[in-house]
């Protein structure tokens, strides 16, 4: 089956053919790090890896670059405020990132080039467009001439009114055209700064992508992604940079963004301090139910987040393990093959919602089938689904047992003294202990299961 992509440029559907038959490059703008993730943030790290898995499994090779800006004037100025080295920040930042996308089972890119560790070709591209026309110096900031590309604004189509009011850079007088926007700026002694043909500055944020995606992937390349309020102004003036520098048509075959994740209906925002930092997430609910709720949606429409959203996720991911466990006495065949129901849904423009409803349908299958071959099959599936969602890759026994979210305090081993002390009670006979430490433990969200062998133990 074809795969098929929403092309916001082209503002429709389209079938997904790559500049080379056997190698899809693909680039997703990564985190500003300057502060943790929210859940907003967090929506496109997971959509763009489910894509990823599903162009590993269609085309021979797939190169993802994910960025880091590591540079940038937000990262500056809360430095400041804290008090803390801008170096020491990022490192601090880049840590608690890695971390967040590791519980949300998010692969690491192929690239994930850091921004300060590129601005030797960020100073070539700038010289490259000042040279075509398309840039100017001014006051010691190199400034991009939007009126000298005549097809500005294609991605977002806005108008020339749009443009400027929405543009998001600051007015000054230097500047040719009030659209004009910053490729690079001079900084203070108390600002971080590289030599350039300008002076000692720091690159814009725009121009940070364009170098970066020129390097790994070339211009153009197949796949840019990333959340739907980066369409304008940053993937604009991306395009842009990219375009008047290559003197090319697309900088990229295929642009892709995911809707909003809100709050009570009103967009997901640090500026707007109605965020939910992944951090505070992990405390309601694992990791996989957090992916697992945000792909039941599909990622071009906005997702209101709630905390009954995540433990109706964390619900269903229990049903799913249950199936799997159902099906622990035989081994999968067949998991290297994308279930039929779940390739069609991902392939009409990563339709997830169709994939975890195969899933559904899957799960119900084991806990009904008898015939090992066909339990066998079906486990398969089961798992060939899980693997290309970024799902179910736990054993049920580690799902079962997860402590995340508990605020009780016992772990693993402490859960285990307490069955101890309850098999000691019984054997004294002193049930009303043996039956007050269930209730402790069923307090704490633990689940006791007696059974001839022993008592097993599961989280809720």
């Amino acid at each position: 089956m074809t795969l098929a992509l929403y092309n916001t440029m082209a503002r429709e559907k389209q079938a997904f053919t790559p500049g080379r038959a056997d190698h899809v490059g693909m680039y997703v703008c990564g985190p500003t790090v300057y502060d943790r993730i929210h859940i907003g943030n967090a929506r496109p790290l997971i959509v763009f890896d489910v894509l990823y898995r599903l162009l590993k499994r269609l085309y021979p090779r797939v190169v993802y670059v994910r960025n880091i800006t590591d540079i940038d004037d937000k990262i500056i100025d809360r430095a400041r405020e804290a008090g803390e080295g801008i170096d020491a920040l990022t490192a601090r930042t880049i840590e608690s990132f890695i971390a967040d996308t590791k519980a949300l089972g998010v692969l690491a890119p192929d690239v994930e080039p850091r921004a300060t560790a590129h601005v030797a070709e960020m100073v070539r591209m700038i010289e490259t467009l000042i040279e075509r026309g398309h840039a100017y110096e001014a006051e010691g900031h190199v400034l991009f001439n939007v009126p000298s590309m005549p097809d500005y604004g294609a991605l977002s189509r806005r108008d020339r009114d749009e443009q400027i009011a929405g543009s998001r850079v600051e007015v000054a007088a230097y500047k040719k055209d009030p659209a004009d926007f910053v490729l690079w700026k001079p900084s203070t002694d108390e600002q971080p700064g590289w030599d350039s043909p300008w002076g000692r500055g720091r690159p814009g944020w725009h121009i940070e992508c364009s170098a970066m995606a020129e390097r790994y992937l070339g211009i153009p390349f197949d796949i840019h992604g990333g959340g739907l309020d980066l369409v304008f102004p940053h993937h604009e003036n991306e395009i842009a940079q990219s375009r008047c520098a290559h003197d090319a048509p697309d900088m990229a075959r295929v642009w892709m963004h995911n809707g909003f994740v809100s709050v009570g209906g009103e967009k997901m925002a640090k500026s707007l301090g109605n965020f939910v930092t992944v951090e505070d997430a992990l405390k309601t609910a694992p990791g996989e139910a957090i992916r697992l709720w945000t792909l039941g949606t599909y990622y071009r429409q906005p997702l209101d987040y709630t905390e009954e959203g995540l433990r109706g996720a964390k619900a269903t991911l229990d049903r799913f393990y249950s199936a799997l466990e159902k099906l622990s006495d035989v081994e999968p065949t067949g998991r290297d093959t994308l279930p039929d129901e779940v390739r069609e849904g991902l392939s009409d423009d990563l339709n997830t919602a169709r994939a975890i409803a195969a899933l559904h349908g899957l799960a119900g299958q084991a806990f009904k089938a008898t015939d090992a071959a066909e339990r066998a099959e079906i486990k398969g599936k089961i798992l060939a689904a899980g693997d290309v969602l970024g799902l179910l890759q736990q054993t049920p026994e580690a799902w079962f047992r997860g402590a995340v979210g508990q605020e009780d305090g016992l772990d693993d081993a402490a859960i285990e003294a307490k069955l101890d002390e309850r098999i000691q009670a019984r054997k004294a006979k002193d049930f009303a202990r043996a039956d007050a430490i269930r209730d402790e433990l069923t307090a704490a969200g633990i689940v006791l299961m007696d059974n001839p062998g022993g008592t097993e133990w599961r989280r809720k």
